[in-house]
């Protein structure tokens, strides 16, 4: 057992480098081939193919298993990085975004499968919270690299670097967790996957919980960057360091916050999550001042609550749904995606009426104060 956590633990830090050295680059890289407003378009086209692909999960996990699904999905984001290093034509380019958007998403589940497999019941908020730690830890660290490889190569560097990080989990999938046992993945029909949710109201409360954050995320990593090198001036080397700083919450909080969810349980800590986010979020437009420390002082702030909530939801969905019921944990999983659309949609729209851009982040602000409200209503799972 802690030898297959070892492994999770390697499999997810490479993983989560791969992400983050590219999570935060891909609307400004989607944006030298395409319009502003056709960067928002392209994410929810992905968004939406990701969701279809995700109602396909179990007959997949049934077929090849979820170590071979790792590998394989492994092999293609790898592929997919190696194509946007290369560039190429609009055609190709949004191939390979596809490709990426749609592999990473896969991965996310297969390793939540892992995850609560290898997790005790009575201590899964202690052993996701420090996954969750160490994954975070890897995106700060991504920032740190991030910058120096950008002005030194560009965006091909960095989904070069993305790439060989994702061959080493290939061959981690490859080598190891041979003897993982796959729990029978029930087949739900996607009608009886949203009753499920509906009727239990708890369940859906978390998922809309996710779905406030997940969007908080997306709409941070296509539009942060962008408002704050073309707007405010910042360089890549400055929004680099700022995003380290910004990150720092969750490689702090995470595990803590887990063993806490375990004695007093998730809803008081959400409620302060989303306050804290949500205030700090509503102070982003307010300030004009390209200004290095204050930009990454604010933005820290609001991933404090970020990083409380994150912890605090995935811990109570992951105490309440049992590791086999696929369909349920791929239908949570799909607050990333649906996210990947409503954030641009909305955004774009705005755009349109808004008399300045950062008055974005004034709308972002309100809707994580709406997650104050839905936690409100949650019953506590111990």
């Amino acid at each position: 057992m802690k030898t297959n956590r070892g492994i999770i633990y390697i499999v997810g830090i490479l993983f989560a480098l791969a992400m983050a050295l590219t999570s935060y680059i891909n609307s400004s890289y989607l944006e030298s081939y395409f319009s502003e407003a056709g960067v928002g378009v392209i994410y929810m086209s992905v968004s939406i193919a990701t969701i279809i692909a995700l109602l396909f999960a179990d007959r997949i996990l049934t077929r090849f298993g979820n170590r071979r699904t790792s590998l394989y999905f492994s092999a293609l984001l790898a592929l997919s990085l190696f194509l946007l290093a290369a560039g190429g034509g609009k055609a190709l380019v949004l191939l390979a975004f596809a490709l990426y958007f749609i592999s990473v998403n896969f991965l996310i589940a297969t390793l939540d499968v892992f995850v609560e497999d290898f997790s005790l019941k009575n201590s899964i908020g202690r052993f996701r919270g420090f996954y969750l730690m160490l994954i975070n830890g890897s995106w700060v660290v991504a920032q740190l690299i991030s910058s120096s490889v950008i002005e030194r190569s560009s965006f091909q560097g960095i989904y070069l670097l993305s790439a060989l990080f994702m061959l080493l989990d290939v061959a981690v999938f490859h080598f190891f967790l041979r003897n993982f046992r796959d729990p029978v993945y029930e087949k739900i029909p996607i009608v009886k996957t949203i009753a499920f949710f509906e009727k239990n109201k708890n369940i859906l409360r978390i998922y809309l919980v996710n779905l406030i954050l997940k969007f908080f995320f997306a709409w941070m990593i296509i539009y942060t960057p962008i408002y704050l090198n073309r707007h405010l001036g910042f360089e890549w080397s400055e929004i680099g360091l700022i995003f380290t700083i910004m990150l720092l919450p969750f490689l702090l909080l995470d595990y803590p916050l887990g063993v806490l969810s375990d004695r007093i349980g998730e809803k008081k800590m959400l409620i302060a999550g989303f306050l804290i986010a949500g205030i700090f979020t509503l102070v982003i437009p307010l300030i004009a001042a390209p200004l290095l420390l204050l930009w990454a002082a604010i933005l820290f702030c609001t991933r404090v609550g970020a990083a409380m909530v994150e912890v605090m939801s995935e811990n109570y969905f992951f105490k309440s749904v049992p590791e086999e019921d696929v369909d349920e944990t791929a239908f949570f999983r799909n607050t990333t995606p649906l996210s990947f659309i409503l954030a641009p949609l909305l955004a774009t729209l705005l755009l349109l009426l808004l008399p300045t851009f950062q008055y974005l982040f004034f709308v972002l602000g309100a809707i994580l104060l709406l997650g104050v409200l839905v936690s409100l209503r949650l019953d506590d799972v111990r």
